[in-house]
């Protein structure tokens, strides 16, 4: 049955458009605080175009690493600044709104994980960056989805992975690995709420208003099923279906050709696509896929954090020391992203 959702839901949630010189100002304070500014892929445009880098969960975290700023302000959710503080302990990382968290990472706990774990003796632990501090600490080794498949592959055959906490990411990686869910690789039953409403309605939707479109799918959405079924029943042909990260996206619109891109994740990402490729009309699979945590990032917010300098992410370092094995072997897994998924923002 096609989707009744209304397509005048506006895509962006937030406070009317920053003044002409809120970029500037904020650019000069961060010079002042030797402050470096993040964005996820997910944030606000003007967000986005003040930032110094902008890029996906992967490149965000290995940039992280290696800034030489004394001060990082994340332009993303909790757990991003925690992945920030836990790889660059003697930095001091500032998030715009403490309150911006994640609905997948809040699927599982520290104590969840543990009681998993003593049902498996012997499993590893996959954990996608998704995840709180505390569960980081709980793994084995962490992935984003940019990596997800090669963290998992390194996990020698015979060893059983628990995947967490997304189910259509832990899926995707099961079929492109070869385990089977259920035996050699298990899956904990978490989702994001936003790429969980992008369903096989929605997709099949979009599909059929625009069947010359290419298509490009997260593997967080509960289409990315649909979106396989429909490129091997020949509604799409299977050669413009693609399943990819956000950082794999970009690597895909620089590459298209066509005229026409259906994308389904957040709508934040459109900014990036559209500006790696401006001859391809890049539309959202549902523009109500709007994430509110990622949109407490206001203008006014980012400015606020540098002005005062809050709000300060902290983490036990207990807690960080025990997790940060698992975020650097993350970093090491997979091909590096670098410029090629995250872009330079706001030069200074």
């Amino acid at each position: 049955m096609a989707t009744t959702r209304p397509t005048s839901f506006p895509v962006w949630i937030h406070e009317d458009d920053p003044a002409p010189e809120w970029a500037d100002e904020v650019r000069a304070l961060a010079r002042q605080r030797d402050a470096v500014i993040l964005a996820h892929n997910y944030q606000l445009p003007v967000v986005q175009d003040v930032a110094d880098h902008v890029g996906d969960s992967l490149a965000l975290a290995r940039i992280a690493a290696q800034v030489p700023n004394a001060e990082i302000v994340f332009c993303g959710v909790h757990f991003m600044a925690e992945t920030a503080k836990i790889l660059s302990p003697d930095k001091r990382v500032l998030i715009p709104d403490a309150a911006a968290g994640c609905s997948l990472a809040a699927t599982i706990s520290a104590d969840q994980l543990r009681a998993w774990k003593a049902e498996h003796p012997g499993a590893v632990v996959v954990a996608y960056v998704n995840t709180t501090a505390e569960v980081k600490a709980e793994s084995d080794l962490c992935c984003t989805s940019s990596n997800a498949v090669d963290v998992v592959a390194s996990v020698p055959d015979g060893t059983a992975v628990l995947f967490l906490p997304d189910r259509h990411l832990g899926a995707h990686v099961a079929r492109l690995t070869g385990r089977v869910v259920g035996r050699d690789i298990h899956l904990w039953d978490g989702q994001c709420h936003v790429h969980e409403d992008i369903g096989g309605e929605v997709l099949e939707q979009a599909v059929a208003d625009h069947p010359e479109a290419d298509v490009l799918v997260h593997p967080e959405c509960a289409c990315a099923t649909s979106a396989l079924a429909l490129a091997a029943s020949g509604t799409i042909g299977a050669d413009r279906v693609r399943i990819v990260s956000t950082g794999g996206m970009l690597d895909e619109a620089r590459r298209a050709t066509v005229d026409r891109v259906l994308v389904a994740t957040e709508v934040g990402m459109l900014h990036q696509l559209r500006r790696a490729n401006a001859g391809v009309r890049f539309d959202p699979v549902d523009p109500w896929a709007v994430c509110p945590y990622m949109k407490m990032i206001t203008p006014s917010r980012v400015l606020t954090a540098l002005r005062e300098g809050r709000d300060e992410v902290q983490v036990d370092p207990a807690v960080a020391a025990r997790a940060r094995g698992a975020v650097e072997r993350m970093i090491a897994l997979g091909s590096p992203t670098g410029p090629k998924t995250a872009t330079t923002g706001g030069a200074r």
